[in-house]
């Protein structure tokens, strides 16, 4: 893993913190990032002793999804979203994953923090699936993910628009999630993990596995209709524009 993009840091009983901290890109899902975050949860897989994870970024960013280099190549059919499943790390891990959004959560960046079990937003965070703003349809799970955690109302509104959200006008609008100003999200993240940490892991491992099965298994079906779209809308012209005049606006 490495460790300048994402940190790995045991917390001692049972609890694990992963920091994306890529400064350089505000944790876009840069090949580094990925690796990082992938390889961090597929050791964690491996870690009898680990019962809860806490999963973070740096300062003001949790993480910002796609890299315009990224989604070119998307948009030249270089790679599909599939080819590198960073959306399903939080949701297949054996253990219970909490996701500190302490700072912006953007497209997949955002949908990466949804796929935890427990879910915290920062206030003055800014939150948002921005796919359409870029003329594609959603990946990474989205269509998926977001009704089933934000409900269909507020999911639709937020994938058709493309709109940015702060995390008091999420609160407001009802999110089941904790929303906290920003320099509180961590610590309580922390002690939700060390409150799941003093269960037996094998309780804690059956109880999730209970828990998202649905998930699990609904999850590959709309991946599939993602892909589909997207060779429906990612080749347009007017989506390779956008993504050279709009990307980090």
């Amino acid at each position: 893993m490495n460790e300048s993009v994402v940190a790995r840091e045991d917390l001692g009983d049972g609890v694990v913190l992963i920091r994306m901290q890529d400064r350089a890109n505000k944790n876009t899902f840069t090949d580094g990032l990925i690796d990082g975050v992938t390889r961090a949860f597929a050791d964690i897989g491996r870690d009898s002793d680990c019962r809860a994870v806490v999963l973070t970024g740096y300062d003001t960013y949790f993480s910002t999804g796609g890299t315009q280099e990224g989604l070119r190549d998307l948009f030249d059919g270089k790679f599909k979203f599939t080819d590198k499943d960073l959306y399903s790390v939080a949701l297949n891990c054996p253990v219970p994953v909490v996701s500190a959004m302490q700072g912006h959560g953007i497209g997949g960046g955002f949908v990466l923090g949804l796929f935890a079990d427990v879910v915290l937003l920062a206030r003055e965070s800014v939150y948002s699936a921005n796919f359409m703003k870029y003329g594609f349809t959603p990946g990474m799970g989205s269509t998926f993910i977001l009704p089933q955690k934000l409900g269909i109302a507020l999911a639709s509104e937020m994938m058709l628009t493309a709109g940015t959200y702060r995390g008091e006008d999420l609160h407001r609008r009802g999110v089941p999630f904790q929303v906290l100003p920003r320099e509180q999200v961590l610590a309580q993240a922390i002690e939700i993990a060390r409150t799941l940490a003093e269960k037996p892991r094998i309780s804690l491992v059956a109880l999730k596995d209970h828990l998202v099965a649905p998930l699990r298994a609904a999850l590959p079906g709309f991946i599939e209709q993602e892909v589909a779209l997207h060779a429906l809308t990612f080749h347009q012209p007017d989506v390779r524009q956008r993504i050279e005049t709009l990307f980090g606006r």
